[in-house]
């Protein structure tokens, strides 16, 4: 097995042993138990109608329904540019990291932290089903995408990503460690497809067409990270403005929850994390 495939395998396995420390964390460490759910208190502590709307429609866009067009897009995208094992691999990872996401949750089922702050969240919630489905869909428009167009995809997929999560969590669907544990079963579902088509590539090379472009040089790191990092500072100005406009609430509220900051900086970090880590891995293919 060649190194790619061989390094792939052991993401999947690192993905795989943080998801069950994401799990054990969030069900038997009363601390971080605790931690999560004053988290959740700090996002849910936003509902109000003006943002109950739009929190509703952005997190409904990856109810099963909407979110079997939005998955056909990467795998048409990936036939479109003459790659068929590609839009296999696609479909096939979209469907595992779905259909175990939902078999997971009743079988890690238990009571999450009755009488601690923050609204009531159903036992069957590890992880989080949008949140593995609107992951899995950022890593495979990723692999999707041609090489000079993967840091803008990266960048745009990352935050629609960031944006689902933050607005079922303000709606109280489920807890911060369910978003976390549901972008890590994405992760090992991606990580095992790139694996496996890397292990038929070997084996069995496609036929190169007669008419196919030669591969353009890899882009650099710097390149590949160039747009996320200016989504970051896109929003870090937004944030810095909206509090200059309103200084009591904003910095009063961030002020009063503390780990709702961090909790929600912390799912925008690996959300971010991964789809960097997916474009700088690909930056030729």
């Amino acid at each position: 097995m060649s190194p790619r495939p061989r390094t792939a395998l052991y993401g999947a396995a690192a993905a795989t042993g943080l998801a069950v420390l994401t799990w054990f964390a969030d069900f038997h460490v009363g601390f971080l138990i605790r931690t999560d759910h004053s988290i959740l208190a700090g996002f849910a502590g936003l509902q109000r109608p003006a943002v109950d709307g739009p929190a509703n429609f952005i997190a409904q866009l990856c109810d099963p329904q909407p979110y079997v067009y939005l998955a056909v897009l990467p795998v048409l995208v990936a036939l479109v540019r003459g790659r068929p094992r590609v839009a296999v691999m696609i479909g096939a990872v979209m469907l595992g990291a779905n259909v175990s996401s939902q078999v997971l949750k009743p079988l890690l089922a238990a009571p999450r932290g009755p009488g601690l702050p923050g609204p009531f969240v159903q036992a069957a919630s590890w992880p989080s089903g949008h949140a593995t489905a609107v992951m899995t869909l950022v890593l495979c428009a990723v692999i999707a995408a041609p090489a000079r167009w993967r840091p803008v995809v990266a960048a745009f997929m990352s935050a629609f990503a960031i944006a689902v999560c933050y607005a079922f969590l303000s709606l109280g669907w489920h807890l911060p460690s369910d978003v976390l544990g549901g972008f890590e079963v994405a992760a090992v579902w991606v990580l095992l497809g790139v694996a496996g088509l890397g292990w038929l590539e070997q084996r069995h090379p496609a036929p190169r067409r007669a008419d196919a472009r030669p591969r353009r040089a890899q882009i650099s790191v710097a390149e590949a990270l160039a747009p996320m990092a200016l989504l970051i500072l896109l929003v870090l100005m937004a944030a810095a403005v909206i509090a200059l406009l309103r200084p009591e609430p904003v910095v009063g509220y961030a002020a009063a929850h503390k780990l709702f900051i961090l909790g929600a900086a912390a799912i925008a970090g690996l959300g971010l994390a991964l789809a960097a880590a997916a474009t700088v891995a690909l930056r030729q293919s």
